[in-house]
């Protein structure tokens, strides 16, 4: 299809248009994170089965999307949207305490939000995979904001006096790349371990790389 179907305008039922459209738009999200991120998963799935999921019409999806591969780009930012907001409050409530409390916390937090439901892991580590250049493009750039909140964490912490002065990207980066190859394995059965040792073993693994390189283990 070319574009998008014209909106309607005005009033109805004491909801704006654009009240409506964020409806619709919500529907269809929550559909796809069903349909998507449990069974039978995106690329089984048609924009008839998740219209009908959404209980709205195929004409009203057009509405709002392209495509079913706009649908899944919506999806994983939500998702992403989400534990991002997850790890800035707990950075919030954590201010001013040391980094070791303000790293475990934050990641804690990311976790708990990407494997509270299941299908948030599916979305973030499995569906969005190998779609298209422009998803990959997006899930790289979603990576680099982690990366980026990381490094800041590691700029405060140099400043404090908490953790040695370097160049943290490469050890933040390869730290998310161990985040999201874990939980997929752990999430596709891979790893024999709780969702707690899982946490637990990713959480060491960035304090290790904002302690001091020249401090005691366990200090």
């Amino acid at each position: 299809m070319a574009g998008r179907l014209r909106q309607p305008t005005g009033r109805y039922g004491g909801r704006s248009a654009e009240e409506r459209q964020g409806e619709r738009r919500r529907r269809f999200l929550d559909a796809a994170l069903q349909l998507f991120g449990d069974s039978p998963g995106y690329r089984a799935t048609t924009v008839a089965a998740l219209s009908e999921a959404a209980g709205l019409s195929t004409r009203q999806f057009y509405e709002e999307f392209r495509t079913l591969e706009d649908v899944l780009a919506a999806l994983h930012l939500q998702v992403n949207d989400w534990a991002e907001e997850a790890a800035l409050a707990a950075l919030a409530e954590a201010e001013g305490m040391p980094i070791a409390q303000r790293a475990a916390a934050a990641f804690r937090a990311y976790a708990a939000n990407v494997t509270g439901d299941p299908r948030r892991i599916r979305i973030t580590f499995v569906e969005i995979i190998g779609v298209s250049p422009r998803l990959e493009e997006q899930r790289l750039a979603r990576r680099s904001r982690w990366v980026d909140l990381i490094c800041a964490e590691a700029a405060a912490a140099v400043e404090r006096g908490e953790a040695a002065p370097r160049d943290y990207r490469v050890a933040a980066a390869a730290f998310i790349g161990s985040v999201n190859g874990l939980l997929h394995d752990w999430r596709a059965g891979w790893v024999d371990a709780t969702l707690d040792q899982v946490v637990d073993e990713l959480v060491q693994l960035l304090l290790g790389i904002l302690r001091p390189v020249d401090r005691e283990p366990g200090t």
